[in-house]
């Protein structure tokens, strides 16, 4: 959990790419890891399962993207 690292932030905060084989980034939503999302459609999966939906992923008040933006997959 990054709670308490990064104070202040999104609900969502989306980590750096993990270089495997494919390459994921761990989501977290409310502090809480959620699971890899392996393209943005995960990401938007999880915000829905969280209650989370019509996302606006390009808001930084809803979205943190450590490490790169939302079209960052690959390290």
């Amino acid at each position: 959990m990054t709670e308490g690292v990064y104070p202040a932030m999104a609900p969502i905060i989306v980590l750096g790419v993990n270089a495997a084989d494919p390459p994921f980034r761990i989501v977290e939503i409310k502090g809480e890891v959620v699971g890899k999302a392996f393209d943005l459609r995960d990401v938007l999966e999880f915000a829905r399962r969280a209650g989370l939906e019509d996302l606006d992923l390009d808001d930084p008040k809803m979205v943190t993207w450590v490490g790169g933006d939302r079209y960052t997959w690959h390290a």
